[in-house]
């Protein structure tokens, strides 16, 4: 079974005007694009160009303006992913890419746990309804995102599970997670079900597979096999130009 990639054009294409991105990634062969902030983002024009050179949407970044481990942001983040919701339905994104802001260093991590939960349980019903998948992102504190409350799989398996709903998913990066605690392969294919959205960069460096330590030929055949249905997507710094780490990505996955 072929993976589905998704470029990140806020890494890749950077030299590029925005909407020329989606353009580029077109030309070079990929079904998909993803980003971050929306609410910097002319989202009208962005789905025309989508519908123009028919790229999907695979994600981006659910704005909620407040950090979902803090339990007095409860209200407000839940407004936030609202909207984001809303947005996304509106563009035909399949998901949103959810964040849990840093760790507090004045309330215990048990109470950012249960508002991290809390907030997710009370978004759910209208992720369901809107059929938008949230994907929740640990990130490493070693070398990117120092001081970020949520670290590793074990602890976003652990939220996924007690939220129990079919649209609250975990993005299971990688680069992050081979950072923080390696075993990348055994755990995707241990929590397939819990993953909702897979994200790809080598280590060291963050930039495309096969610059790195990680055996990409080797993990893009195992989740080929798994029958995963979600977006890989590809959030790295290329090395040389963005057409040759995109291209090197498909020899690698086999698929060019």
């Amino acid at each position: 079974m072929a993976l589905k990639f998704s470029v990140c054009i806020e890494m890749i294409f950077r030299d590029l005007p925005f909407l020329d991105r989606i353009s580029a990634v077109a030309q070079a062969g990929y079904p998909a694009v993803e980003f971050w902030s929306w609410r910097s983002k002319d989202m009208g024009a962005v789905a025309d160009r989508l519908a123009e050179e028919d790229v999907a949407l695979a994600a981006f970044l659910a704005d909620c303006g407040k950090d979902l481990c803090d339990p007095d942001a409860h209200k407000d983040w839940v407004k936030g992913a609202a909207e984001s919701i809303e947005q996304a339905a509106a563009v035909g994104s399949a998901g949103l890419i959810v964040t849990t802001g840093n760790e507090l260093a004045d309330i215990p991590r048990e109470q950012q746990h249960e508002a991290i939960v809390e907030g997710l349980k009370a978004i759910a019903p209208y992720a369901e309804e809107k059929k938008i998948t949230l994907c929740l992102e640990p990130l490493n504190v070693l070398v990117d995102h120092a001081g970020y409350y949520l670290v590793t799989s074990e602890q976003g398996f652990q939220v996924i599970e007690e939220v129990d709903s079919p649209q609250i998913k975990l993005l299971y990066d990688i680069y992050h997670q081979q950072i923080t605690e390696g075993n990348v392969l055994a755990t995707i294919c241990a929590n397939m079900d819990k993953i909702g959205h897979l994200h790809v960069a080598d280590v060291p460096g963050r930039m495309e597979p096969g610059t790195g330590e990680i055996n990409y030929a080797n993990v893009f055949a195992r989740i080929a096999d798994s029958g995963y249905q979600g977006f890989v997507g590809l959030e790295f710094k290329p090395s040389n130009s963005s057409e040759e780490a995109l291209a090197q990505v498909l020899k690698i996955a086999g698929m060019s």
